[in-house]
């Protein structure tokens, strides 16, 4: 295989040419990391390079592999993480200038299991301050290689940008109201959004905690398959995290004939009020796709949301005031605007109200539980319409942030797992994707239904012009 073109060749490809000792991962990651070089200024996707440590880790997976010692699909393959994962020795800023300066003295565990599963750390990358809406006024804005006045998706900006542009395999995001699916929708990718707990948060700067989600977002499912594998599963350190067994995710991958006797819920009656004629028509599609290889199809009603929505931001922000007590407001000046409001609104949440939030929040999780007792896998969309602008966001997040987080914030008030994967283009070139989300702990059936929705399609085969 050619190192020319070999960074958006298939993740799973690649690790089979590792395995094999046609590839050098010394060769790979340098072949990388000078795409990085060369690129990233104009993207901005990266907020430290660690080009030294990545070199070392990819000389001793080699040396591994040289050996027999293969470790499995994340072996010598580059990827990056987000940076709120804490790195030790590597400078962490969950995208804050308040902590530019601030190096871990120990790994997160999701960096902890990818240097156990012989993963190649190229760096951090950038992110919303604190993983909220805005990126602080100091710091860098991502760039959509799609188009560059479209919106890179939040707070993962630059997980989505360095993994479209062929800058790692794979790379972790976190989701608090979107913020895997928003950035894999936003540049053309698969992300999971797994169940909550399903991946350990020890050692990551949180933003809501209960509504958190770390996952993988890669170029297809199969790619993130083989991430999540490594990644899920109990951690001591993680109260929260599942103690349930983790599936062997890429095994249950099965080709074209994945959807095959899946139930698929839909509920177009719900889609259709807020997306437009377009979006519900591509994912109409997607949906034809999955029938044509097996998928049983049935109309469901989802659950209402308008309730659960009332308080779904004073909850997220009272987590966060929650969160920043030790600096904010003692440390306000220096925290961008956007933030400082939201931990504004955060402390000013009133008992009675947060009480009723934490109601109506199980209310509506027993709703979607049952949902699901008679459907498989339910069709969502991500945005209203294709991938929006930078300026369209910012207009419809001043008026209310349901506007751009009613399909996906729900699914962090509930837990529940969901694959968002991409489904087509708008006229004007803009990325349109479409989540599927399952019960508790279905990672392994959504991924699935999604490998063979792409063995049938080639949407997530599509990459960003000129790159």
């Amino acid at each position: 295989m050619s190192l020319n073109d070999i960074h958006y060749q298939p993740l799973t490809t690649v690790a089979k040419h590792i395995e094999a000792g046609d590839i050098s991962p010394v060769e790979l990651t340098k072949a990388i990391l000078a795409r990085i070089e060369a690129l990233d200024p104009g993207l901005k996707s990266y907020t430290t390079v660690t080009a030294d440590l990545a070199l070392k880790q990819a000389k001793k997976a080699e040396a591994e592999i040289a050996k027999g010692m293969y470790r499995g699909p994340m072996h010598g393959i580059p990827i990056a993480v987000k940076d709120l994962c804490f790195t030790k020795g590597v400078k962490t800023t969950g995208g804050m200038t308040i902590y530019a300066d601030f190096v871990p003295t120990h790994d997160a565990t999701v960096v902890t299991k990818l240097a156990q599963a012989g993963a190649v750390l190229l760096g951090k990358l950038h992110m919303t301050e604190g993983a909220t809406l805005e990126h602080h006024p100091d710091l860098p804005e991502p760039v959509n290689p799609w188009k560059k006045d479209l919106w890179t998706g939040v707070s993962s900006s630059g997980s989505g940008v360095a993994a479209a542009a062929g800058m790692a395999y794979a790379t972790i995001g976190s989701d608090t109201g979107g913020s895997i699916r928003f950035p894999s929708a936003c540049n053309g990718l698969t992300g999971v959004k797994p169940t909550w707990g399903r991946i350990s948060r020890y050692g990551i700067f949180d933003l809501a905690a209960t509504f958190d989600h770390l996952g993988p977002m890669a170029r297809s499912a199969g790619d993130a398959a083989a991430m999540l594998q490594c990644l899920a599963g109990w951690d001591p350190n993680d109260s929260t995290s599942l103690s349930m067994p983790v599936p062997d995710y890429l095994a249950a991958l099965d080709g074209v004939s994945g959807a095959r006797g899946v139930s698929i819920g839909l509920d177009w009656n719900y889609a259709a009020a807020d997306a437009d004629a377009v979006t519900i028509g591509l994912i109409k599609d997607a949906v034809a796709v999955l029938a044509d290889i097996g998928a049983l199809t049935q109309h469901v009603k989802f659950p209402s949301v308008d309730a659960l929505l009332q308080y779904t931001m004073p909850m997220t922000m009272a987590e966060m005031a929650a969160i920043h007590e030790k600096t904010y407001p003692s440390q306000a000046e220096k925290y961008g605007t956007w933030i400082k409001s939201g931990l504004e609104a955060g402390r000013s949440v009133s008992a009675v109200e947060l009480g009723k939030g934490i109601i109506e929040r199980y209310k509506f999780r027993g709703a979607v539980t049952r949902m699901f007792d008679d459907i498989d896998v339910f069709v969502m969309p991500v945005f209203r319409k294709g991938t929006p602008t930078w300026t369209e966001v910012r207009e419809a997040v001043a008026e209310d942030f349901n506007i751009i987080g009613k399909f996906t914030s729900p699914f962090n008030a509930t837990g529940i797992p969901t694959v968002t994967l991409p489904c087509g283009f708008t006229d004007d070139g803009r990325p349109v994707a479409f989540q599927l989300a399952g019960a508790h702990g279905s990672e392994a059936l959504l991924l699935r239904v999604a490998h063979a929705y792409q063995q049938a399609t080639d949407w997530h085969t599509r990459r960003p012009p000129g790159y």
